[in-house]
């Protein structure tokens, strides 16, 4: 199968990398210094299992979808609309495109800005970026997608590449409880830069947590939406499990702003993750130049 990855960092890259392994034609498309460093070498695929160079094209034009039948769809979620209209000239009638990104609402705009199908997806992977054309897989690697005809496709073509994948008809719910963990941890671990494991011993964070988890079910409830499994025993259990994690400000204003946002459009308060994204905002734009 023709294969392009529009965004390829971490999660584009290990995905693409592995169906790449796997025999598909994939083409990754990212930063330009990413991406001479692929085409130089290929991608460095780093796994708990194994660690080799993966040949596969790559480019830094969006106009390189041209002719894939899948594209992972893996742009940061401020820049779901741009990437969006950016390969719409370029994408096949047929192609689809599945959002391998994080919140609740990526594959929904996406799908307004073209008339192939969008299918959303959670990511359930520890990956980073060790250096240009290098992605270092921590853990973890399966998706649970939303069903559509493309489905039964796409789980078959990701089990061949050793990528587990799920069909659930309530992946909008996954998607929350993943948005919802995130806000528990992601803004106090920004704010006094400590990881998970040692952020949830501080005197008063239990607390917090708690009410920025019940502030985003309330919203989750007040859109329709069913948050899938336990959401207080899965925030326990990430710090047992991710004990040195550290979140970025960045995402954390992305995610926060979201509940804050949703929740003020559907008459709910969440006055905690508002005064939590406050903060965060206030921390980020230290690194912003002074006015003059």
């Amino acid at each position: 199968m023709n294969v392009a990855v529009m965004g390829a960092g971490a999660v584009g890259c290990y995905y693409g990398g592995m169906l790449a392994r796997a025999g598909h034609a994939v083409t990754l498309i990212g930063r330009e210094q990413h991406v001479q460093a692929v085409k130089r070498d290929g991608l460095l695929l780093d796994t708990q299992s194994f660690r080799e160079h993966v040949p596969l094209q790559a480019s830094t034009e969006a106009s390189a979808v041209q002719g894939a039948q899948l594209v992972l769809f893996c742009v940061k979620s401020t820049d779901t609309e741009s990437a969006a209209a950016q390969v719409a000239p370029h994408l096949a009638p047929d192609a689809v495109l599945l959002s391998l990104q994080n919140g609740v609402d990526n594959a929904e705009r996406a799908q307004a800005r073209v008339p192939q199908r969008v299918v959303p997806a959670v990511v359930y992977v520890a990956t980073e970026m060790a250096g240009p054309g290098h992605v270092k897989h921590h853990g973890r690697g399966e998706l649970v997608i939303g069903p559509s005809p493309a489905s039964d496709g796409l789980v078959a073509l990701f089990a061949a590449a050793g990528v587990p994948v799920q069909v659930s008809d309530n992946v909008a719910g996954a998607l929350w409880a993943k948005l919802i963990l995130n806000c528990a941890y992601n803004a106090m671990s920004a704010i006094v830069q400590q990881p998970y494991g040692r952020l949830v011993q501080g005197e008063g964070v239990e607390g917090v947590m708690r009410d920025v988890v019940n502030e985003c079910l309330a919203v989750a409830q007040a859109a329709g939406v069913v948050v899938v499994g336990d959401t207080w025993q899965a925030v326990q259990r990430i710090a047992q499990t991710m004990p040195t994690q550290f979140s970025s400000t960045a995402q954390d204003l992305q995610r926060g702003g979201f509940i804050v946002r949703r929740g003020a459009a559907l008459g709910v308060a969440t006055p905690v993750n508002c005064a939590l994204h406050a903060l965060v905002k206030l921390i980020e734009s230290r690194s912003e130049p002074a006015a003059r």
